[in-house]
C-alpha cells in the first residue's frame, strides 16, 4: 500500500478509534480480574498501608461472603433489618469498603458480599461485638415481620472469596 495522501490523514486517527470502539463493543467486558465487578473493586479499595504494618494484613482484598433464608414476602423486611444493623455497624468498621446484598428469588435466598481490604481486618473483630449487632438485626427483623422469637434470616451460608 502507498504512502497516505495529505486530504486522508486528518481521517486517519478518528477511523482508528472508532474502530477500536467497535471492536470492545463486539467483544464486551473482559472476564476475570479486568472485569467491570474487579475494577469497581478496585476502585474502592484503600491503598496499601505502610511499612509498619504486619505482612499480609493489608493490599489483599478479602470478601466475606453469607447466604441467609429470605422469603419472597419478606425482602423489603430483611433490607430493613439490614439497614438498621449491620450497615451503620459496618460502615464504623476499620477496613471494611463495601457491601451488597442480593436476593435470589428461585432459593429465595439473601446473598451478602462484605468487602473487606484483608482478612485481618475482618476477622479482628470481637466476636461479642457481632453478637450484639446479630441480636438487633434479628429483633428489628422480628419487627419488621411479625415474628415472636428467632432469627427470620436465618444463615444458610458462611464462606470468603479471595481475588486471583
Amino acid at each position: 500500500m502507498g504512502k497516505l495522501t495529505a486530504p486522508l490523514k486528518p481521517l486517519l486517527l478518528p477511523w482508528v478509534l472508532a474502530l477500536g470502539l467497535a471492536l470492545a463493543l463486539l467483544i464486551g467486558p473482559l472476564p476475570g480480574p479486568w472485569g467491570p465487578a474487579a475494577m469497581a473493586l478496585a476502585a474502592t479499595a484503600q491503598p496499601a498501608a505502610t511499612a509498619t504494618a504486619a505482612p499480609g494484613d493489608y493490599g489483599v482484598v478479602v470478601v466475606e461472603h453469607l447466604r441467609v433464608k429470605v422469603p419472597a414476602d419478606a425482602v423489603d423486611a430483611w433490607r430493613q433489618a439490614e439497614r438498621g444493623s449491620w450497615e451503620p455497624w459496618l460502615d464504623s468498621q476499620p477496613g471494611f469498603l463495601d457491601r451488597q446484598l442480593l436476593w435470589d428469588p428461585e432459593r429465595e435466598e439473601g446473598t451478602l458480599l462484605i468487602h473487606w481490604r484483608s482478612e485481618g481486618d475482618w476477622r479482628s473483630i470481637p466476636e461479642a461485638e457481632i453478637e450484639q449487632v446479630q441480636q438487633r438485626f434479628e429483633r428489628l427483623a422480628r419487627q419488621a415481620t411479625g415474628s415472636e422469637q428467632g432469627n427470620p434470616f436465618p444463615l444458610v451460608f458462611e464462606g470468603q472469596l479471595l481475588p486471583q
